[in-house]
């Protein structure tokens, strides 16, 4: 059957087992313990008799007044638990009896076990209360007797007295013989027995009703949404979440669970979206081969034509339409080629100033159309730097049409400087990869500020929690606009507080964050602290960089787009832009290690500024 097969009933089977082993082991020793301690007191008291009898019926014994020791004997044997007292001459030859029949009879010591006491037909010697005490039963039908002897031994006063005939070499003159029922003990052991057996029953059947409430609440619930959640991520579903309600080894394999899951999202979004670049690759391949040859004819004879019909305005507009968007459609083609092949830089030692100078050399005419007006600043003391040459000067290309188109037909100023930078890592190192203890990204490509991907907390304050996202640029963190008093991990709520760490600056409590192979960032948790530390890039020191800055006079960027302008796709020019330009300009830049920054005000200009370091 199938639920003989799940892991909660083998659970509460094992320990139903094993509580039934217990329980059994217990009532056993229990029952044991129970009529060893009867039968000890029945033997105690039959031993307590035989004194009382013995010492009562002493002074009679001596005076040999044998009609008082009867009587004695008798009443003291009608008690109900006292099945008979019998007095036996040495040779077992009862002399007095609490029954009359007994009188002058041999006492049949193989049915009464007496041969324990005894050894091969010789009289009793000195014994001790348990070798004098024998549990027996007449017949196999009849309940149990316990006997118990006393033996009456030799003493000055016998050997001493007129009637008796004893020679004072004689040990034992006769034995005091008491036998109780124990029927009582019988029926009390019974009754122990079937209420040990009820107390087993109704244990077992409790222990089994807590073992499945329990089972059920911390085992078969937790795997029941475990195997579900596993049904659902086979599924495809890789948004299912478990349900973490407990701290113990389950809930922390849910919470791996649903870390893994998100992985794998994540990682399906990034294999779908590299796919979708590989996609889009193939298709921008196959749209050049396919489409930039007919374009170039279409090119080629609308150009030709313009210039034939010089003298007919209605077709010369028509043509020019035609040729400027062909000429827009081939820019299209050229961009989409531009940004799916992007590729690992092929590093060499270049002169910054030469490439500048190639990429000044292929956007000269455009610019001279525009009307624009070059200015340049180097600084020739720039020492040479580790860079794909190819790579850099598609950058500054870009840049310098972005500005020339930014500009317009009126025309305008761009100017490029170069400078060469020593700057401390406050301020200037953007932070690209920051974990949680688990290894959870904590980068927000969703969030940014100033278009850098933030770093994404979950924080509790005062009043409740939200989402912090700090500012990437160590040394310039985003202060929260409050006191947080815990920073989370937003995927697995692990803590990330430093709790052996004060912030040096206000005395707040700081937490931290790993950036994979470089260290701990600390930061503060009070409002409006910017203390932030990262030791093992403040211990690195300064760092080198040549700064390249383009300035140019056009419209500039809203502010609303900066934040997005660095996006695939996403262009500010309408329909006369592809949105992959700056995307590109950015991918390079980050390959070489290097840091790309905006600044724009409407109708005043834009400012890019690119640090590319000396020594990577």
């Amino acid at each position: 059957m199938r639920f003989m097969r799940k892991i909660g009933f083998k659970l509460i089977v094992a320990a139903g087992f094993t509580a039934i082993v217990i329980i059994g082991v217990f009532s056993y020793f229990n029952i044991r313990s129970h009529s060893k301690g009867l039968l000890a007191e029945v033997e105690r008291h039959a031993n307590q008799l035989s004194e009382t009898v013995k010492y009562s019926t002493r002074y009679d014994m001596l005076l040999n007044q044998r009609d008082r020791i009867s009587l004695v004997i008798r009443n003291i044997g009608e008690q109900p638990s006292i099945d008979r007292i019998r007095v036996m001459n040495k040779s077992g030859e009862i002399m007095y009896s609490s029954r009359d029949n007994d009188i002058g009879k041999m006492l049949d010591k193989n049915a009464e076990s007496c041969y324990a006491c005894h050894a091969a037909d010789q009289p009793l010697q000195k014994l001790s209360i348990p070798e004098r005490t024998r549990v027996y039963r007449m017949n196999e039908d009849s309940s149990r007797l316990m006997g118990i002897i006393n033996p009456i031994y030799n003493e000055r006063s016998c050997w001493e007295a007129a009637c008796h005939e004893h020679a004072r070499e004689q040990t034992v003159l006769g034995v005091l013989d008491v036998t109780m029922s124990l029927e009582d003990a019988d029926r009390q052991i019974k009754q122990g027995e079937l209420e040990m057996v009820i107390f087993a029953i109704c244990a077992f059947l409790v222990i089994s009703i807590m073992l499945w409430v329990f089972v059920r609440k911390w085992v078969v619930v937790p795997v029941r949404d475990l195997v579900k959640a596993t049904h659902e991520v086979a599924s495809g579903n890789l948004s299912y979440t478990i349900k973490e309600a407990e701290a113990d080894e389950l809930g922390q394999l849910a919470r791996s669970f649903n870390a893994m899951t998100h992985k794998l999202s994540d990682a399906r979004l990034q294999l779908f979206q590299s796919d979708k670049m590989a996609s889009l690759g193939r298709l921008a391949a196959g749209v050049a081969h396919e489409i930039n040859n007919p374009l170039t004819g279409v090119l080629t004879y609308s150009s030709f034509l313009l210039k034939r019909t010089a003298h007919q305005p209605e077709l010369q507009k028509d043509l020019a339409v035609i040729v400027r968007e062909t000429l827009r459609s081939r820019e299209i083609v050229k961009s989409l080629l531009d940004f799916a092949r992007q590729s690992v830089p092929k590093k060499n030692e270049s002169d910054i100033h030469d490439v500048i100078e190639r990429a000044l050399t292929v956007v000269d005419n455009q610019i001279t159309l525009n009307h624009v007006r070059l200015e340049k600043d180097f600084d020739t003391s720039n020492p040479n730097i580790t860079i794909d040459a190819n790579q850099i000067q598609q950058v500054v290309i870009n840049l310098l049409v972005n500005g020339a188109d930014a500009i317009g037909p009126k025309g305008g100023v761009i100017r490029i400087a170069t400078s060469r930078v020593t700057l401390s890592p406050k301020g200037t190192m953007q932070i690209k990869r920051a974990v949680c203890p688990k290894r959870h990204n904590l980068i927000s490509n969703d969030n940014k500020i100033g278009g850098l991907p933030t770093i994404h907390f979950i924080a509790k304050h005062a009043s409740g929690e939200l989402n912090f996202h700090m500012y990437p640029i160590y040394g310039h963190p985003k202060s929260p606009d409050r006191d947080l008093s815990t920073v989370m991990c937003p995927q697995c709520r692990t803590s990330l507080m430093a709790d052996d760490h004060i912030c040096p600056q206000c005395g707040g409590p700081t937490f931290h964050f790993e950036v994979p192979g470089l260290g701990m960032v600390e930061s503060c948790t009070r409002k409006a602290c910017n203390f932030q530390k990262w030791e093992s890039v403040d211990s690195a020191g300064p760092r080198e960089f040549v700064e390249i800055r383009i300035d140019d006079s056009g419209c500039g960027i809203p502010q609303e787009d900066l934040p997005r302008i660095f996006e695939p796709f996403y262009t500010t020019k309408g329909q006369q832009g592809t949105g992959l330009g700056l995307a590109v300009i950015w991918g390079i830049v980050d390959n070489h290690d290097g840091t790309i920054t905006v600044s724009s005000e409407v109708q005043k200009g834009t400012s890019f500024t690119i640090r590319l370091p000396v020594k990577l």
